[in-house]
């Protein structure tokens, strides 16, 4: 059974539906309950047209719900009207699935979870041992959502730049249990770039491919995290970062700067560098500067005193640092890393230790605990 293939096939297959007149909660069923059935049928008998198959045996499953709801009789009377058998049309409205499954109206763990299952075509098992909660949790999760886009009108348009933020955060997730989120957040910002003519789309992408490329890098044998400074960067995807790299420049040369092509700028910078201590850090401040100016966000302003620590030396670092507000996350390790680049390891040690005691990651809290014991056992008794 080709796994990946329902995956693709998936949003097709439940816009024919949404475009046929079931609402998007019903229709997912529908759709779930043939990706059910294709698993049990494909293996001994695989169809031709295994789009067809499956939008015909959903759209069967879905009138058979709706006879069996009298309350929905009078939409049935409608929907019967439209053809439920017949080659799947080419057309494809994927895009509009990104718009629903972002609809302003959901939270956006709730928008994330809808998108994984709707466009990415993950079950809610995977969804759920990817963020690590009860299967059942992650199914109410779904279904409050479902409910919530249940009235929205499929023709409606969408937001672009709340599409963008959902994917962005599922990338931001990371990796847990048997679903690389990182990876499918990847996919999915490829296939929403060739369909929207938006330089913010290539620019996330941009984004996501340079920093997926240091993947292999980011952690040692033992789990433990190794910082940006201490990769190898043999390890790196060079493929990957050329591609994004690609990808940036075209964007950039729109002249329609946004917050996802400036971060990527940053990344390019870093990716550019055959090691640390070439890195154009001169650069990287005057984008960081940018990107301030476009989000006003504190942590970039937090990022960008690591970066003028490391143009201009760890005192002015302090200064920019001092500007950001002290109970942001992170905020003690950037103080720990410029107090300690500055020779003041006692009070490095002390605020490694309290970053650590806030770090809500545990592969984080160990690598900060490591720095805190690491400059302990260097100072003098």
């Amino acid at each position: 059974m080709d796994e990946a293939l329902l995956r693709r096939l998936t949003p097709g297959v439940l816009t024919v539906l949404v475009r046929r007149g079931a609402d998007f909660a019903a229709a997912e069923d529908a759709v779930q309950e043939a990706l059910v059935e294709a698993v049990r049928v494909w293996p001994d008998d695989p169809p031709r047209d295994a789009k067809g198959w499956l939008v015909t045996v959903a759209w069967r499953k879905f009138l058979d719900q709706a006879r069996a709801d009298t309350a929905r009789r009078r939409r049935e009377d409608r929907v019967e009207e439209e053809p439920a058998t017949g080659p799947a049309p080419a057309t494809d409205d994927t895009l509009q699935l990104y718009f629903l499954c972002a609809h302003p109206s959901l939270t956006p763990s709730s928008a994330v979870a809808l998108t994984l299952r709707a466009v990415g075509g993950l079950t809610t098992r995977q969804i759920a041992q990817a963020y690590l909660v009860p299967e059942a949790t992650m199914a109410q999760r779904i279904s409050r959502a479902k409910r919530t886009v249940a009235g929205v009108r499929f023709d409606q348009p969408g937001d672009v730049a709340t599409v963008l933020r959902v994917l962005y955060l599922v990338f931001n997730e990371g990796y847990s249990g048997d679903v690389d989120l990182a990876a499918e957040a990847v996919r999915l910002t490829r296939q929403l770039a060739a369909r929207v003519d938006h330089p913010e789309a290539a620019g996330l992408l941009a984004l996501m491919l340079l920093h997926h490329s240091r993947r292999a890098a980011r952690t040692a044998p033992d789990g433990s995290l190794v910082t940006l400074a201490e990769q190898n960067r043999g390890r790196w995807d060079t493929a990957m970062i050329a591609e994004g790299i690609t990808i940036l420049q075209a964007a950039l040369a729109r002249d329609r700067l946004g917050e996802y092509q400036a971060q990527a700028a940053i990344a390019a910078l870093h990716a550019d560098a055959p090691t640390v201590e070439e890195t154009d850090w001169v650069q990287i401040v005057e984008w960081y500067d940018e990107l301030a100016r476009l989000t006003d966000s504190p942590v970039v302003r937090l990022n960008r005193a690591v970066a003028v620590g490391e143009a201009d030396g760890p005192r002015a670092g302090l200064a920019a640092l001092a500007e950001v507000d002290a109970s942001l996350p992170r905020h003690a390790a950037v103080a720990a890393y410029l107090h300690e680049r500055d020779g003041d390891l006692a009070t490095a040690a002390r605020l490694y230790a309290e970053a650590a005691h806030r770090a809500a990651d545990l592969a984080e809290r160990d690598h900060l605990t490591r720095q805190a014991a690491r400059l302990n056992a260097h100072r003098p008794r």
